[in-house]
């Protein structure tokens, strides 16, 4: 009789036929001895679902101008850590969205709206902004060879703005999910240690090489000597001085390229059961709020 793993399996590689005979690449993809874990996870319910975000929510801000280090107009959404809440005398952290996300698309898809002001009235974490902001459909937040400087963006455009009204910009967080992960711990390189005051990469693109970059996105990188430049691996010894947190979902397809960026930078955070989407992050957001707030209020 053919089990429901290897009807699972019958769409992971072709090798159903195996699994059915007696579990043998069930066995081999569970391990990993085969490709087809991730898909396999999913396929088995291993994803968890997303839980209901905290019942109160803020409004918040849209703020949008034309940007110069983009060429486009972008929008960045300021959430408050709660009900009219000024962004005079606040910290602030950089908010990065992932690949085909807005900095809209991002508050509303893990309810940060929600998380945030729950966080500051119910976990006592200490009251900061988080600002989402519009990086490109697949920039991966770096400079690219047709002008578009999503990072040069933050730093130059949006962080001004903040401070013009009276936020505090002269230490950061940063927070980002995926390609935003990644983004994170770039703007954690151009700012330094001694304006950026924790970085939360959940999830982030990590990648082995220029070629696992382009396979996995053909826009992810303009050619190879761009991905060099922009490969963090190559540039761990900037990283250093800077509270970093890292999480990923285990049935994460970037979940050993993040296990290796661990064992050698040893931040906060973890790999625990998840997958790489929404359900994982907000689980995950808690504590990673409260990394960012606490340190943000170290002085």
């Amino acid at each position: 009789m053919i089990t429901r793993r290897a009807l699972v399996l019958g769409g992971l590689g072709g090798i159903g036929a195996v699994a059915a005979t007696g579990g043998t690449a069930y066995a081999l993809v569970e391990n990993e001895v085969l490709p087809g874990k991730v898909r396999l996870d999913r396929a088995l319910g291993r994803c968890g679902d997303a839980p209901a975000p905290p019942a109160a929510s803020v409004e918040v801000e849209p703020v949008t101008w034309r940007s110069a280090r983009r060429g486009t107009t972008v929008t960045a959404t300021i959430v408050p850590p709660a009900a009219n809440r000024p962004l005079r005398g606040l910290p602030v952290v950089v908010a990065l969205h992932g690949t085909g996300e807005t900095g809209s698309s991002l508050v509303r898809n893990l309810a940060l709206d929600h998380y945030l002001p729950d966080a500051v009235a119910r976990g006592g974490v200490p009251p900061f902004a988080l600002v989402s902001v519009d990086g490109g459909r697949d920039t991966y937040w770096h400079p690219r060879a047709g002008g578009d400087d999503p990072l040069g963006m933050v730093v130059d455009e949006l962080l001004p703005r903040l401070r013009e009204r009276g936020a505090r910009t002269d230490r950061v967080g940063a927070i980002g999910w995926s390609m935003g992960g990644y983004g994170a711990l770039l703007l954690a390189r151009r700012l330094g240690p001694a304006r950026t005051a924790a970085v939360v990469a959940a999830s982030p693109a990590l990648f082995g090489s220029y070629e696992d970059a382009i396979a996995a996105n053909r826009r992810s990188f303009d050619g190879a000597a761009d991905y060099d430049r922009n490969d963090v691996f190559r540039a761990l010894d900037e990283l250093k001085g800077v509270p970093l947190r890292v999480d990923c979902g285990t049935s994460d397809p970037f979940a050993d390229r993040v296990r290796e960026f661990r064992e050698r930078v040893r931040p906060e955070g973890g790999l625990e059961g998840g997958c790489h989407d929404a359900a994982y992050w907000r689980r995950r957001l808690r504590p990673q709020l409260a990394f960012l707030g606490h340190r943000l209020a170290a002085r």
